[in-house]
C-alpha cells in the first residue's frame, strides 16, 4: 500500500510537470526567438539613425563608435554599414555561420545597415531556459516524492499498527493499545479494536475463571467419591451375604455424588454464559444436610474426628440443591483440612431466611484475612484460594449469601430464602448448638402431619470402629 501511494502521487506530479513543463518550453522558445528578431530589428534602426545623424552633422563615422554601440546587445553578433559613395563598408563583429536572424535598414543618404544574429545563440538561450525548467521540475518531483513518502508513512504506519493489534487479538493477547493517529477513519478503527479487545479480555477472564472454578469444584466431589468407592471395594472383599445391603447403599451414595457433580458442573457452565439464568426451586434442607453428613462421615471417621448436626429440622429453602450441597461440601472440607475437633452443622431460622452454620474447634481464620477469605487467590493455608470464592458465587447465584460470622472459633453461615408456606409458624426453641451459641428465636415450618419439629434433636456421626452409623444416634469416637 505504501508503494502504491508513493507511485500514484509521483505519477500525478509527473503528469502535471510534463504538461506544464512542455507548455512552458514551447512558450519560452517562441518568446526567445521573437525577442531576438525584435532586438536585431531595433539595433538596425538605431544604427541607421546614428549613422545618418553623424553624416548630417558632417562627422566621421568610424568603426569604433558603431562597435561600442553594437556590443551592448547580447544577440547581435555582426554589423555591416555600407556608406554612400566610394567609402569602404564598416563591419563590427564576426559574420555568423549557418542560419542567422537578419535585419536591414536603409537611411535617407543611401547608407545601409545590416545586423545579423546567429540562430545557434538563440538555441543556446532556449537550451539554458530548458535546463532551468528541468531543474525546477526535478526539484518539484523530489519534493513531491518526499511528501508522498511522508504521507504514505502517515497512512500506512497506522494500518500496519492496527494489523498488529488485530494479530495480537487473534493470538490471545487482548490488551488494548489506546493509540490514535490523527486520522478520523483510522481512529475510529482503533476505537473499535480497543473495545473489541476489552470484550475479548472479559470473555477470556470469564472462561479462565470457569475453568478454574470447574476444576476446583470437581476436586471435592471426586475426593469423596473416591473414598466411597474405596469403602465399597473394601466391603465387597468379604463377600459376606449380610454385607450386600451395605455395598448397595454405598454404591447408591456414590452414584448420587456423581449426579450432583454433573449438576454442579452444568450449573457452572450455565452461569458463565448467562448469569441471569436461575434454577432455584424449593427443596428440603434436611435432605441436603443429611446427604453431606453421610458423604463426609468416612473422611471424618478416618481422621478421628466427629461431624454433628443440630438446630431446627423440617426446614425448606429456595435454591439449587446441588449448588447448596456444593457450598456445604466446601465448608465441611475446609473444616476437615484446616480445622480441628468436632465440626458442627446447625440449622436455624432468621426472619424470612434459613441459615446453615458450619463451625469447628480449630484455630479459626487469621485476623489479617477476615472477610477477604472469600476473595479469589486469597488463602491462609497455602491452598488455591478458590473454594470459598466459588462457594460464595454459587450461593449468590441462588439469591443467597455466604458469610463469615465469627473468626475464632470459625463460624461460616449460608443464608437462603425460605420457601413460602401456608402452614402455621412454629417457634424456634432450639437450644445451644455445637458451638455453644444459643438458637435465634424465629419462625419454623411445620413438619409432615402438622406437628412442629423437634429443634433439640441432633444427628451426629463420628469415628466408629463398628462400621457405618445407621441408627441416627450420636456416634462416639473410636479408640
Amino acid at each position: 500500500m505504501r508503494r502504491r501511494l508513493i507511485l500514484s502521487t509521483l505519477a500525478v506530479v509527473l503528469v502535471v510537470v510534463a504538461v506544464f513543463g512542455v507548455s512552458l518550453v514551447i512558450v519560452e522558445s517562441r518568446t526567445i526567438e521573437s525577442s531576438t528578431r525584435d532586438s536585431v530589428r531595433a539595433e538596425a534602426s538605431r544604427l541607421v539613425s546614428t549613422v545618418e545623424s553623424r553624416l548630417v552633422a558632417g562627422e566621421r563615422v568610424t568603426k569604433a563608435s558603431i562597435g561600442v554601440t553594437a556590443s551592448k546587445d547580447r544577440y547581435v553578433r555582426y554589423i555591416r554599414v555600407d556608406m554612400p559613395g566610394d567609402r569602404a563598408p564598416i563591419e563590427v563583429g564576426e559574420r555568423p555561420s549557418g542560419e542567422v536572424v537578419e535585419a536591414r535598414e536603409t537611411g535617407a543618404h543611401g547608407e545601409r545597415v545590416t545586423v545579423q544574429a546567429s540562430r545557434s545563440a538563440v538555441r543556446a538561450e532556449v537550451g539554458r531556459t530548458l535546463l532551468i525548467i528541468l531543474a525546477v521540475a526535478l526539484l518539484a518531483v523530489v519534493a513531491a516524492a518526499a511528501l508522498a513518502v511522508r504521507q504514505a508513512h502517515r497512512v500506512a504506519a497506522p494500518l500496519t499498527d492496527l494489523a498488529e493489534t488485530a494479530e495480537r487479538l487473534g493470538s490471545g493477547d487482548p490488551r488494548p493499545r489506546h493509540r490514535r493517529y490523527g486520522v478520523p477513519e483510522l481512529d475510529r478503527v482503533a476505537d473499535v479494536l480497543d473495545a473489541s479487545a476489552d470484550r475479548i479480555g472479559r470473555m477470556l477472564t470469564a472462561e479462565r475463571r470457569l475453568a478454574a472454578d470447574a476444576s476446583h469444584q470437581l476436586r471435592t466431589p471426586l475426593t469423596a467419591l473416591s473414598m466411597r468407592l474405596e469403602e465399597i471395594i473394601a466391603t465387597s472383599e468379604g463377600e459376606a451375604p449380610e454385607d450386600r445391603a451395605v455395598v448397595k447403599e454405598e454404591a447408591t451414595i456414590a452414584l448420587a455424588q456423581v449426579e450432583r457433580l454433573t449438576d454442579v458442573v452444568q450449573r457452572l457452565l450455565t452461569n458463565s454464559r448467562d448469569p441471569r439464568t436461575g434454577s432455584a426451586v424449593g427443596f428440603d434442607l434436611d435432605e441436603v444436610v443429611k446427604q453431606q453428613i453421610e458423604e463426609w462421615k468416612p473422611a471424618y471417621r478416618s481422621a478421628g474426628r466427629a461431624i454433628v448436626r443440630s438446630g431446627k429440622t423440617g426446614l425448606r429453602a429456595v435454591g439449587t440443591p446441588g449448588a447448596v450441597a456444593q457450598v456445604l461440601a466446601t465448608l465441611i472440607e475446609n473444616s476437615l483440612m484446616h480445622g480441628d475437633g468436632t465440626v458442627a452443622l446447625r440449622t436455624r431460622v432468621t426472619g424470612n431466611q434459613v441459615v446453615v452454620e458450619v463451625t469447628d474447634e480449630g484455630p479459626g481464620v487469621d485476623e489479617a484475612l477476615g472477610s477477604r477469605v472469600f476473595e479469589r487467590t486469597v488463602s491462609g493455608h497455602n491452598s488455591t484460594g478458590l473454594g470459598l470464592a466459588v462457594a460464595r458465587d454459587l450461593a449468590e447465584a441462588d439469591g443467597g449469601r455466604l458469610e463469615l460470622l465469627q473468626q475464632l472459633p470459625p463460624v461460616f453461615a449460608l443464608f437462603l430464602s425460605r420457601e413460602a408456606t401456608d402452614a402455621a409458624p412454629c417457634p424456634d426453641t432450639a437450644g445451644p448448638d455445637a458451638t455453644g451459641t444459643t438458637g435465634t428465636t424465629g419462625t419454623g415450618t411445620p413438619a409432615a402431619g402438622g406437628a412442629c419439629p423437634d429443634a433439640t434433636g441432633s444427628d451426629a456421626t463420628g469415628p466408629d470402629t463398628t462400621g457405618p452409623d445407621t441408627s441416627g444416634e450420636t456416634a462416639r469416637p473410636g479408640a
